[in-house]
C-alpha cells in the first residue's frame, strides 16, 4: 500500500480585540499581541508535534502567516510559505466590520444553533458557506496530488477547516458548521487512495 498525503490544518491564532467585536470575515486583521505571549506554550507544542520535513501553506491572509512565524519562531525551522487563496476565510461581503448585534436583523435565514448566521445565508456581495466548501475542497485535492505520500502543513481558518471537513466527510453546511475549530487548534486529515479519513479535529495537548 502506498503511504497516505497527511494534511495539518491549524486555525490562525486569536485576533486582536477591535477585530473580534465584528464579523471580521475575510478582513485581514492582525493577531492579539498579549495572547502569543500567553500561549507560547501552545506554539512549542505544535512546532514539536508538526511533521518534519513538511510543505507549509497558508492563505493570503496575514494572520495565517504570522501565525506561521510565531510556529517556526517556537522551536520549528523556518520553511518557505506557499499561498493558497482559495484557503481565506467566508467573505461576509456588506457584513464585514458590522458589530455582531447588528446582524440579527439583516438574516434571511434563522441563524446556525452554533454559528451566528445559517450554511445558507449569503450575505450581499459575499458569498455563502457552499461557495467556501466549493473553493476549498479543489486545494485539498491538489494539495494531495501535488504532494502525494508527504506531509503538508496548512494555516487557515476557522471557516476554510469546517469547508475541508465537509469536503473529506461530504457534509452539509448544516453539518459541517457545528464543529468548533479552536484558534490553534490541529486538524488532521489524510488521504489514503481515493479516500479521506479524518484523523483528529481539535487535536492540542491537553488533549492527547
Amino acid at each position: 500500500m502506498t503511504e497516505p498525503t497527511r494534511l495539518f490544518l491549524i486555525r490562525h491564532a486569536l485576533v486582536e480585540p477591535t477585530a473580534r467585536a465584528v464579523l471580521y470575515g475575510s478582513m485581514d486583521v492582525a493577531l492579539c499581541e498579549l495572547a502569543l505571549r500567553e500561549e507560547a506554550a501552545l506554539y512549542r507544542w505544535l512546532a514539536s508535534r508538526l511533521p518534519r520535513p513538511a510543505h507549509w501553506v497558508t492563505s493570503q491572509l496575514g494572520r495565517t502567516r504570522a501565525t506561521a512565524a510565531a510556529i517556526f519562531a517556537a522551536g520549528y525551522p523556518e520553511q518557505p510559505l506557499a499561498t493558497e487563496a482559495d484557503l481565506a476565510e467566508q467573505h461576509l461581503g456588506e457584513w464585514q466590520g458590522i458589530p455582531h448585534e447588528a446582524l440579527v436583523e439583516k438574516l434571511r435565514h434563522p441563524p446556525h444553533p452554533f454559528w451566528p448566521h445559517a450554511a445558507e445565508e449569503e450575505p450581499p456581495g459575499g458569498e455563502s458557506f457552499a461557495t467556501v466548501r466549493g473553493r476549498v475542497g479543489p486545494v485539498l485535492e491538489r494539495l494531495v496530488q501535488r504532494h502525494a505520500g508527504q506531509d503538508v502543513v496548512v494555516v487557515a481558518h476557522g471557516g476554510s477547516i469546517r469547508a475541508a471537513l465537509a469536503h473529506a466527510m461530504d457534509l452539509s453546511g448544516h453539518q459541517a458548521l457545528t464543529f468548533s475549530i479552536r484558534n490553534l487548534g490541529l486538524t488532521r486529515l489524510e488521504k489514503h487512495g481515493a479516500d479521506w479519513r479524518v484523523a483528529a479535529v481539535n487535536e492540542e495537548p491537553w488533549t492527547l
